[in-house]
């Protein structure tokens, strides 16, 4: 396939460029650490660094050329493009290499499960090739642009995690990606500081449905009010496929059995019955897991098909992550935390592990008016749950401890950092303990678990 060309990457952003000669790129880079001979440096701003004070540096280094601001410096050495925004710019020449793919191109998202949803559906997508999936979890404006880039001949679909602080960002962001598929897991309170209500979420993450076009497919959890409402919203032409545990659905599981290594199931599919057993814990993953079999399905794999590619399943890292060491149980699902997965985290770690159970939580970000009453009802989902002891970091995470205390529970421990965090963990723990750790990515848990 052709590579990028200069002539192309003018046409999509409108640059403005100081030479006439045609330039192939070998690649597109928006980090100067990783220029490499032939590439596109663009050059992003962000509010504690600007890429343009990096541009000479990349041509020295071998980029064939870089794309700054009009507003930028003089910059000598070489080729230099010139736009009105080099985000912007980035997002179009994304697009451009997306359009030369005619490959299922599947966009995920969601309040909670966007990532684990994402990596089960790459695996059961796997027996039609290779397959291009967004990393880790980047998923905002230039994440998404990054994984488009990532496309080649050799890869048979895509699956892209989208992710937004606001409405309009997947609008915006689902115009590049162009979706054949798209996936909403459900609809919580994650992010309400930003968009002030349930309702304003729902219709933020809607906006991938109404990106879906003619002949499409799009996928919704009909145990989420929110989520199965969008339905209304899909235009015409746009194939649905509904999948849930607790309420009727076209793709359905019954017999859930969680184990502490593995979930099985039995899906339910077309008046037929199959077997599931997925390499993660707990019921919430089988909500997720009948999302990707939905998609699979999508693109004309068996159901056989499918259930080999779930087997090879490599999760990422700190998503309700098992690590057994010196005797403990320690379950690192602190990549991320809304009051929806704190919940399911907590009840799954109550069914899967008998013994003495402790909770290392923190707080849970961009909650707004809701934000005391959300972390005082985790505390108290401790209870409920049979967790013996919690230790409990951030100014919101007095608040689960307040709540836990309210609720019952004895042994409470607050503290300040990670380090006093770790001291108090190593001075209760018992041999065969279950240790949770969780909160919002900003609380940095896992400095933690490496402390202990």
């Amino acid at each position: 396939m052709n590579k990028l060309s200069l002539s192309e990457i003018v046409k999509v952003t409108g640059a403005k460029v100081n030479a006439d000669t045609e330039i192939f790129f070998e690649g597109v880079t928006t980090d100067s650490r990783e220029i490499t001979e032939g590439v596109l440096f663009v050059a992003l701003k962000g509010e504690k660094f600007n890429g343009e004070d990096f541009a000479e540096d990349a041509l020295k280094k071998g980029a064939s050329a870089v794309l700054v601001s009009r507003a930028a410096k003089k910059i000598v050495g070489g080729v230099v493009l010139k736009v009105d925004d080099t985000l912007t710019a980035y997002q179009q020449i994304s697009c451009s290499w997306r359009e030369r793919f005619q490959i299922p191109v599947v966009a995920i998202t969601g309040s909670t499960g966007k990532t684990t949803t994402k990596d089960l559906t790459a695996a059961a997508l796997s027996a039609l090739g290779k397959i291009c999936k967004t990393t880790a979890n980047f998923n905002n404006e230039v994440g998404v642009p990054m994984t488009l880039l990532e496309l080649d001949e050799s890869h048979a679909a895509a699956v892209v995690e989208i992710g937004m602080r606001g409405l309009e960002q997947i609008k915006n962001l689902a115009q590049y990606v162009k979706p054949t598929i798209g996936i909403v897991t459900n609809v919580n309170e994650t992010h309400i500081e930003i968009l002030g209500s349930i309702e304003n979420i729902a219709r933020a993450k809607g906006e991938l449905v109404e990106a879906i076009p003619k002949c499409g497919t799009v996928i919704l959890n009909a145990d989420n009010p929110h989520t199965l409402n969008m339905k209304k919203i899909s235009a015409p032409g746009v194939k649905i496929l509904t999948y849930g545990i607790e309420n009727s659905a076209d793709l359905t599981a019954e017999n859930i059995s969680v184990k502490d290594y593995a979930t099985n199931f039995t899906l339910n599919y077309g008046g037929e019955k199959f077997d599931f057993e997925i390499p993660i814990i707990g019921r919430h993953n089988v909500s997720n897991t009948l999302a990707a079999i939905a998609a699979g399905l999508t693109c004309s794999l068996s159901v056989e098909e499918i259930q080999r590619g779930i087997a090879t399943l490599v999760t990422t890292k700190m998503r309700f992550e098992v690590i057994s060491r010196d005797g403990l149980t320690i379950i690192n699902d602190a990549y991320n935390a809304s009051p929806a997965s704190m919940r399911v985290s907590i009840q799954t770690v109550a069914e899967i592990y008998g013994g003495r159970k402790i909770a290392v939580l923190g707080d849970m970000l961009e909650l707004g008016k809701i934000s005391e009453r959300v972390h005082r009802e985790i505390g108290a989902e401790l209870v409920k749950n049979n967790f013996d002891t919690l230790v409990a970091i951030g100014e919101l995470g007095k608040f689960i401890a307040a709540g836990a205390e309210e609720a019952g529970l004895k042994n409470i421990f607050v503290v300040d950092t990670h380090e006093d965090a770790a001291k108090k963990i190593l001075a209760v723990k018992r041999e065969g303990d279950v240790i949770l750790f969780k909160a919002s990515h900003g609380m940095h848990m896992e400095k933690i678990i490496e402390l202990i």
